[in-house]
């Protein structure tokens, strides 16, 4: 072995030191077997990891400085991204006005503590899919099971986390922005359009409907791969990432009553920012497009319902009638507002006539999709949210609450049978969690998909926490009409 100088023992103690500190917090100690390839670089030097400068090909030697950088770059992107930070976009209006569209945040891993991947062979910066080439950014193999490193703290009440979606386990791949599940019992009701007087039936012929609709939607979903893409199963770290604002924690007994938050029977304070959806009339003229930007409506959620008559008979039962010279209704918006915006239109009785709060009958199939509950997006409720290490009594009211921690989270099979329910063949009334949930909940509260949809995040989804917004464009605008916006530059997000 040739002498190495001391320079490069002190180097190779530093690196070799800094790199064991990592597997210590890590815990994991396969990371040794890099050992002798540290030892090697700086002492041994046996394999030529430089060989391309010694040659004579000047090409050669541009390509490889480029290729070598590249890796490097990967490779540094890749451990950052994992266990430190990661860029994130808001896509979607969900937790407007607290976080716009068009934002781009930093993530924390290690507000949290960072997840070791379960996926380890992925493509940096790529969190399912390839660009250009449309095909699979990861590995399947090999996956490893969850587990997470220390971290600062842990999820709290009211903070705003990055997770990945957990309804996108599966997923039809035209529709990747629709959760699967959903998807299918729409489909699958589409099958069978003969409306049925659920409170007629028992809860067992309940469920038999709600089974009868969602096979039939994955079947016909499975079928028609030309209209809904191919089915593809993702695992947990390469799900679609969602944000949103935690409103529940593990032990939490939830409930909704009139948009407003109950936890264990207390009201929770609501963000400054939160916004609900309205129909405002204008006692005539349109409203000017100098005034949605004073309120900060963006185009797309500047809806003129008056523009389209089919809405006319609906918006006069909400008592919106006021009519012209000439017998038409005067304009109406479907805008969503946060109490100061509605404050500002109710205050303006010049230009608005009237705001009305949106039906909360327009909210859609609620969480479990297979429960006949007649909760709504404003009046949810109660559930409770599990904990690791609790144990509930199983029966038919809240099985299919707790039927997908069971089987798709935490792994175990499950049936019903007449005599009883079996887990993993095992005839038992009781479960006792594996990880603790949570309940997340965008602020624009009638434009967000999320758990009172699809349920729970389990604590393996949790992805990080946003710190600080480091950029944010405005769609609506160009370049020279305020597209950047720069107050919200560098903005820390509460």
């Amino acid at each position: 072995m040739r002498k190495a100088t001391r320079a490069q023992w002190v180097k190779f103690g530093i690196v070799t030191l800094l790199y064991l500190m990592f597997l210590v917090w890590v815990k994991s100690w396969w990371g040794l077997i890099v050992f002798p390839f540290i030892f090697d670089i700086y002492i041994s030097k046996k394999i030529p990891w430089s060989f391309w400068k010694k040659s004579k090909n000047p090409a050669v030697r541009s390509i490889m400085s480029w290729v070598d950088a590249i890796v490097f770059a990967l490779v540094a992107v890749y451990f950052v991204n994992i266990y430190i930070f990661q860029n994130y976009q808001i896509p979607s209006s969900s937790l407007e006005k607290s976080l716009l569209v068009g934002d781009f945040l930093y993530v924390s891993k290690m507000s949290y503590g960072p997840r070791v991947p379960n996926t380890p062979l992925s493509m940096p910066l790529a969190q399912h899919t390839l660009p250009i080439f449309n095909t699979k950014s990861y590995i399947e193999w090999p996956q490893w099971k969850y587990k997470r490193v220390p971290g600062f703290g842990k999820v709290k009440l009211n903070d705003i986390v990055v997770f990945n979606f957990p309804a996108g386990d599966t997923v039809a791949l035209n529709r990747q922005q629709e959760d699967f599940y959903s998807l299918a019992y729409r489909e699958g009701q589409r099958v069978y359009p003969n409306k049925i007087n659920m409170d007629s039936l028992t809860r067992d012929q309940q469920r038999t409907v709600y089974d009868l609709y969602y096979n039939a939607g994955r079947n016909l979903i499975r079928t028609n791969p030309q209209m809904y893409g191919d089915i593809v199963v993702r695992p947990v770290d390469r799900r679609e990432n969602y944000v949103k604002r935690c409103v529940g924690l593990p032990g939490d007994t939830l409930q909704i009553k009139d948009t407003q938050v109950y936890i264990d029977g207390k009201a929770i304070e609501n963000p400054e920012e939160m916004q609900l959806n309205y129909f405002v009339q204008t006692t005539g003229p349109y409203i000017p497009e100098e005034m949605f930007r004073e309120l900060g409506i963006s185009n797309d959620d500047q809806m003129l319902m008056t523009d389209d008559f089919n809405y006319e008979e609906g918006l006069m039962q909400m008592g919106l009638d006021r009519r012209d010279a000439q017998g038409r209704l005067t304009p109406v918006y479907h805008l969503p507002l946060t109490q100061k915006m509605y404050d500002t239109l109710a205050g303006n009785k010049k230009l608005v006539s009237r705001i009305v709060m949106e039906p909360e009958n327009l909210s859609g199939q609620m969480y479990p999709q297979n429960l006949y509950t007649k909760w709504t997006r404003d009046n949810y409720g109660p559930v409770w949210i599990p904990e690791k290490g609790a144990t509930i009594i199983l029966n038919k009211d809240n099985l299919p609450i707790y039927e997908r921690c069971i089987v798709a989270y935490e792994g175990n099979t499950l049936e019903q049978k007449p005599d009883g329910i079996y887990i993993n063949g095992q005839k038992t009334d009781t479960y006792t969690f594996k990880l603790d949930y949570y309940w997340m909940m965008g602020d624009n509260r009638h434009n967000s998909l999320d758990s009172r949809y699809w349920g729970f995040v389990p604590e393996d989804h949790v992805v990080g926490k946003p710190i600080v917004v480091w950029l944010s464009l405005d769609k609506d605008r160009g370049w020279f009409d305020g597209k950047i916006r720069w107050n919200r530059i560098f903005k820390w997000v509460h």
